[in-house]
């Protein structure tokens, strides 16, 4: 397929507000594509994540793909706000241009970036710059402008998950809901609208694949214990870690750990590898649990510690000795081609039982009781509490596992005031002896419009998590305004604050007074990060318990 093909669609839908008809646009597109080509059309308009160029780099590579001074993007892009129409405005004035270059294909970007990515060590920057001046090259100015931002994942195009779902679904005459039942097993939008082309009845069929990480079922909040409680026939009560959520898939001596934004960490976690094989009695499963961090006494350890493994590429072996890990394990969807996701939680946590062969400290089931016994279960929670958890989670017994769906099977119950889980959409450098990193951060509540503000936060750093988060941050500055830059959406941080408050300066309509960093969510994407239905309760019970005083 011509690359020019796709850039075509790129600018209808980027001349459009409308959902529906960003809907319609791909669609149309969808059904004009050979379905041998959709999985890569697909990757293509959704958008790469975690390509991992930052801002600098492309400045740089800008620079000297069209031959002028770095000192000139810097300029040009504090004057348009976007690499990709600085791209644009360079190919448009470039000073010479090959008769001979060949039109540029979807396959060959898709082939550079990968080559891109595969690139390291010494010498590589000067290759790299190499493979993506070739695209920005032989591309047309618009082009060229989509190149920049697929690479520095910000496409400014308004296409999210939802839209790509309903696109695939018009196309090829399926329901959204098998559509999307499809993609919460295999994970993957390319994958499912290649079936939606070929065998559309395939959708509701969709098998798990091991190696290919499932959406997770995840938990709504309830307002106390009480609450939770009456909610189910049957409940479970399971200790509430303060880790992150972990799926294995085991396939013999084979073994994959994803996190819950899908992520494969398996190469940070070699241990957890090889406990899975020693202490699970299946050749194959998927099992579900919490990871923390413990200290040498075998406590729990604040999920930030427990972040720095996550995060890291090299010197595992280091890392592992320096924060060692607990796996408390809850959740069994699969095990020696039986697929257990229908199957109430009873019968998977008996299984579950059944093929762990427990190691003390290490490789653990978790704590769980099964009760209606209110004082019994208050009782349980407090203990979680008192050894340094987050509180418990309420489960119901009856209930089948839903792949990415928040569907009321499990409860989370926190100690009042909950925190939030917010995204940092803008920031401020600081000034003195912080005027290198960023020293405050506009925070985004996710709501339907995208993610709105909701406050400002400036405090509960160390400097050593101003330096981590500058440098998170720097690559995703889409534009700066003196001192204020904004930020792209993608790192969530949880928050703590004294209240909330109504507040007509701010778009979402509410503010957080004195919000601090409790810690960076590198296990939590942007669209798991707390909605803004998630505020209006917290100011109701709030509200409410100020009237009871």
């Amino acid at each position: 397929m011509k690359y020019s093909e796709i850039v075509r669609v790129y600018d209808k839908l980027e001349h459009t507000t409308k959902k529906l008809e960003k809907r319609d646009i791909l669609a149309d597109f969808y059904k004009s594509v050979p379905p041998n080509e959709l999985s890569l059309v697909v990757k293509f308009t959704l958008g790469f994540e975690d390509l991992g160029v930052a801002n600098e780099f492309m400045k740089m590579t800008i620079a000297k793909s069209f031959g002028v001074r770095e000192s000139d993007v810097v300029k040009k892009f504090k004057e348009l706000g976007d690499l990709g129409k600085v791209t644009e405005f360079y190919s448009k004035h470039k000073r010479q241009t090959s008769l001979l270059k060949k039109e540029l294909t979807l396959e060959k970007v898709y082939k550079n970036i990968k080559e891109f990515l595969s690139m390291s060590g010494k010498g590589s920057v000067g290759k790299k710059i190499s493979i993506i001046s070739e695209l920005l090259s032989s591309a047309s100015p618009m082009g060229a402008k989509y190149i920049t931002r697929t690479l520095i994942g910000d496409m400014r195009i308004g296409v999210a998950e939802g839209i790509v779902r309903d696109a695939i679904a018009k196309a090829f005459d399926a329901s959204v809901e098998d559509v999307e039942n499809a993609y919460d097993m295999l994970t993957d939008y390319g994958e499912v609208a290649r079936i939606a082309a070929t065998n559309k009845s395939e959708l509701k069929n969709a098998k798990i694949v091991l190696g290919r990480p499932l959406r997770v079922m995840l938990a709504e909040r309830a307002k106390n214990l009480k609450e939770a409680l009456d909610a189910f026939e049957h409940p479970c009560i399971e200790t509430k870690y303060d880790g992150f959520r972990t799926q294995i898939h085991k396939d013999g001596d084979k073994v994959w750990i994803f996190s819950r934004r899908l992520e494969n960490v398996t190469k940070q976690f070699p241990d957890l590898v090889e406990l899975v094989k020693k202490h699970v009695k299946a050749k194959r499963c998927i099992l579900e649990g919490e990871t923390v961090a413990i200290d040498d006494k075998g406590r729990p350890l604040p999920f930030q510690k427990l972040s720095r493994r996550i995060q890291r590429k090299y010197d595992i072996e280091k890392m592992m000795k320096e924060i060692p890990i607990q796996i408390n394990l809850f959740e069994l969807i699969y095990i020696d081609g039986e697929n257990y996701i229908k199957k109430p939680l009873r019968e998977r946590w008996a299984m579950l039982k059944k093929i762990i062969k427990p190691l003390k400290g290490k490789f653990v089931l978790a704590e769980h009781i099964e009760t209606k016994d209110y004082k019994k279960a208050e009782e349980f929670y407090k203990w979680s509490l008192s050894v340094g958890e987050e509180g418990v989670m309420v489960k119901n017994l009856d209930a089948i596992y839903r792949p990415g769906k928040r569907v009321g099977f499990w409860l989370k119950v926190k100690p009042i005031m909950d925190t939030l889980d917010l995204v940092i959409i803008g920031a401020e450098w600081g000034t003195g002896k912080r005027a290198n990193v960023l020293g405050s951060y506009v925070l985004g509540i996710r709501t339907p419009s995208g993610f709105l503000p909701i406050g400002m936060m400036g405090s509960g750093f160390t400097d050593e998590q101003l330096k981590e988060l500058t440098e998170k941050l720097k690559p995703l500055i889409v534009e700066e305004h003196g001192r204020e830059v904004v930020i792209r959406s993608e790192i969530v941080v949880e928050v703590a604050y004294e209240e909330i408050q109504k507040s007509p300066n701010y778009e979402s309509g509410y503010a957080l007074r004195f919000p601090r960093l409790v810690r960076i969510r590198y296990d939590r994407a942007p669209n798991e990060a707390s909605v803004i239905r998630d505020v209006e309760e917290l100011y109701r019970i709030q509200r409410g318990r100020g009237k009871k005083k």
